[in-house]
């Protein structure tokens, strides 16, 4: 695959579900070959980022590797940027790039709220995010930096 210029898109919700296998981060950065987080329905359970990246975490913990909170966020946003060959255009917030991105409320329920009140870094709050949030704590949605109106 790195060969050919190849990349992985990791959904370990839709592996988890189909049975189909444990996404090996290290061996793909050990082979030099572009990864990022993807959702897949298709074959997983979910569209959100955030539990796509709670669910990797799990993975990775499983195969005794770890996946710290600014990395989950970086395979979500430019590393699946980089995955499409499109991180010129988007995956972070440098001027020129395209905003697709959503704000989220860490205190929409009572339980994160708790979580982010103990929680003593931003690493900490992250990763909180990442395994407790779900469509509730979506509280904008921001295309080609353009607000849109959520559902909630």
């Amino acid at each position: 695959m790195a060969r050919n210029g190849g990349s992985a898109a990791c959904c370990p919700s839709s592996n988890l579900f189909l049975g189909s296998g444990l996404f090996d981060l290290a061996a793909m950065r050990k082979a030099n070959i572009r990864c990022g987080l993807g959702t897949d329905v298709g074959g997983g359970t979910s569209l959100s980022l955030l539990k796509t990246a709670g669910d990797a975490y799990k993975v990775l913990h499983l195969q005794d590797h770890a996946l710290p909170p600014m990395q989950a966020l970086h395979l979500a946003t430019l590393g699946a940027a980089e995955t499409l060959c499109l991180d010129d255009c988007i995956g972070n917030f440098l001027p020129g790039k395209d905003a697709d991105f959503v704000v989220l409320d860490p205190a929409a329920t009572t339980l994160t709220a708790r979580r982010m009140a103990a929680a003593e870094s931003i690493e900490e709050s992250f990763f909180a995010l990442l395994t407790l949030a779900d469509d509730r704590h979506v509280a904008a949605t921001y295309v080609r930096g353009n607000a849109r109106k959520n559902r909630h």
